[in-house]
Order: C-alpha cells, then structure tokens, then sequence
C-alpha cells in the first residue's frame, strides 16, 4: 500500500471512519443517484464501504494491494465483492455498472498517466447515462507532513474537469471544499 505508517494508522482507525461516514461521503455524494450497481475504486481499509453497502444493492470494490483485498474480503464476505486488481485494468465488464466511486485515493496513484487510465477504466465499465463521482485532497503543509515517504500525486483541480472530457465523460462538474482541503468530482458516461 503506497502510505506510510503513520497515514496507514489514520485510515484504518475508527475517528477515520467516522468522519467519513459523518462529513466526507454525505458531502462528496450530495445529490448523487448511485443506482443499484456501484465500484468503488481504492476502498483501502474499508472506511467507505461501511456507508456505501448500507446505501447501495450490489457494491464492487476494486483494490490493489493483495493483502488490504484480502482483509476487506474477510471483513465483507458476502456483503461486498472484493477484487485485487488494478483500478486502472478492471477485470469487469464493459457498461455493466450504475456508477463507479473513489474516495481520497488519487493522489496515491503514482502518475498522471495511471490517473488517467483510472478515468478511462471508470468511463469503460459504466452503463451509459452513469456517474463517475468522488473527492481527492488537495496539498496543504499538514497534507505534506500526513504524505511524507508516499506515493503523493495531487490532482490539479484546474485541469481535472479536461482530463475527465478526455476520458469521455460529459457533465463534468468539480466543487472545492476550502475547510476540508479537497474538491469532489461528478461526470457522466453520455447516453
């Protein structure tokens, strides 16, 4: 996993949970229609999926590190289907999903050109009409000092909205949130 120990700490802790439950997904999912079948991308330590799979029928969870996969299995066992894979190579199928999430992971995709793989991925297994949704931080003092020894690869909130139009996706919409020092993304797979 590309977070140091410190950072590792953080993310599996329960105050993480919590303020995810309570403050990061209400806000980065305000007004967003999840549908029946949902990805979520980079759950990590699982801190999402504990709103998400009481939200949504049937909930994917694509993660990269084998043995964090191997944890979240044994935690979700039949409540969440859990892949190793990469989020930037699927092993789904195409059109096959309602939307596809990711939360507070991006930076931690080690190149632009991944990140952007990661989008194409994302646009590739929604039906058409589905939604691309989620947050990222943003780089603070704070954010270096949580980052140091990661892989820390802050998206450009400038030129996110281009990069997701370049991915295919249509409706593209980008908010920053100052307190938190984040943004949250939507985008559409056109119909």
């Amino acid at each position: 996993m590309p977070m140091n120990l410190v950072h590792r700490k953080l993310c599996s802790s329960e105050k993480w949970a919590r303020m995810t439950k309570e403050r990061l997904l209400p806000w980065a999912l305000a007004d967003v229609e999840l549908g029946e079948d949902v990805v979520e991308i980079g759950p990590g330590y699982g801190a999402n999926l504990r709103v998400l799979v009481e939200r949504v029928p049937r909930l994917t969870a694509v993660e990269i590190d084998d043995a964090t996969a191997r944890m979240l299995r044994d935690t979700w066992d039949g409540r969440v289907r859990v892949l190793h894979a990469d989020g930037a190579a699927m092993p789904l199928p195409d059109a096959s999903y309602d939307s596809v999430v990711c939360f507070t992971m991006l930076h931690h995709v080690p190149t632009a050109e991944q990140q952007d793989r990661i989008f194409a991925e994302a646009f590739r297994v929604l039906r058409p009409g589905g939604v691309f949704a989620g947050s990222d931080s943003l780089p603070s003092f704070r954010f270096r000092i949580l980052h140091l020894g990661d892989t820390n690869n802050t998206i450009d909130p400038d030129a996110f909205p281009d990069r997701l139009a370049r991915a295919g996706f249509t409706d593209v919409s980008l908010d920053l949130h100052p307190e938190a020092n984040g943004f949250r993304f939507r985008a559409r797979r056109p119909l």
